[in-house]
């Protein structure tokens, strides 16, 4: 119950910031094909399975509306105001991280070298989504309070929401990357910030989105699941190209700031000791993860 409930907590965090994904969390925490899994099955026919599902992602769910709840009201701002320091911190996430990945999933990856060309392709659809993010940003000045916005803006928030799940539970590249890339980012965080301080003129549009993301699980992440289960090396190789694409990503994440956009991260502006600290907590989170599963070892 406390791993998933954290799990959705750490989820979230990573989720509402441009930079890292919140399936990145899952995987590391151990329950990422179960977070896939319950997201196919939410909709199986398979009564058991379903239950199962559903009593998963309530627990996480708890976790991340906690954790969204924060991050839109409070973390957001600190990472306005620290720019540089979070970003140190997320690329410590993402380099201590891989090591982690690639023993877990050695079976998979270790003698299929072969597969090399799905992690170049899931680092060119990062630098991608990244480079555009700064450069080719959509949508700017959107209002999502009810009556300030029309039906095209309802469908462009539904089709943005779609992909934007789709991204979240993908390690390697986060949704609000993607919602930057559409110009939605700072409209979404300040209708879920306006939403939790009980503003509800920004709840239809919230449903909209929801329902987008809703759409997107019924679709995209069949897709996924898919993948991971016929098509696993290939697939480990494309999460890791996109980790590594994810570099990037955060490097250039200052300049697109929409109220006050920064430089991209160079060798002066990196803090050391951020990146540290999220090598600490990478491995503070296999510890937990080790000891998790030592002790469901002891019980069988």
């Amino acid at each position: 119950m406390l791993i998933r409930v954290l799990g959705g907590f750490l989820m979230a965090l990573a989720d509402s910031v441009p930079g890292v994904s919140g399936g990145t969390i899952a995987f590391l925490m151990g329950i990422y094909d179960e977070f896939i899994g319950s997201l196919n099955n939410i909709v199986s026919k398979d009564k058991e399975k379903r239950k199962a599902a559903v009593l998963f992602l309530v627990k996480l769910g708890s976790g991340w509306i906690i954790g969204m709840a924060m991050a839109s009201i409070i973390i957001n701002q600190i990472f306005e105001k620290h720019i540089y320091n979070i970003s140190s911190l997320f690329i410590g996430f993402v380099l201590f991280a891989m090591p982690i990945i690639i023993m877990e999933e050695k079976e998979s990856i270790v003698g299929r070298y072969y597969n090399i060309v799905f992690s170049l392709i899931g680092a060119a659809v990062v630098v991608a989504v990244a480079y555009f993010s700064v450069h080719g940003v959509l949508g700017n000045g959107i209002d999502l309070a009810w009556g300030h916005f029309g039906l095209g803006v309802g469908i462009y928030l539904f089709v943005t929401a779609m992909f934007a799940i789709s991204a979240m539970v993908l390690p390697g590249i986060s949704g609000s990357t993607l919602l930057l890339v559409f110009g939605l980012y700072q409209a979404v965080i300040g209708a879920v910030s306006s939403f939790f301080k009980l503003d509800f003129t920004y709840l239809p549009a919230l449903i909209i989105f929801g329902c987008g993301v809703i759409a997107g699980v019924l679709t995209v992440v069949k897709v996924l699941s898919y993948g991971l289960k016929k098509k696993r090396s290939a697939m480990m190789y494309f999460i890791l190209g996109m980790m590594i694409g994810s570099f990037y990503a955060i490097a250039i994440g200052p300049a697109s700031l929409k109220e006050n956009p920064q430089p991209p991260m160079t060798l002066e502006t990196f803090n050391v000791w951020f990146f540290l600290i999220g090598g600490v907590v990478i491995f503070g989170l296999q510890f937990l993860k080790a000891m998790v599963d030592k002790r469901d070892a002891a019980k069988k």
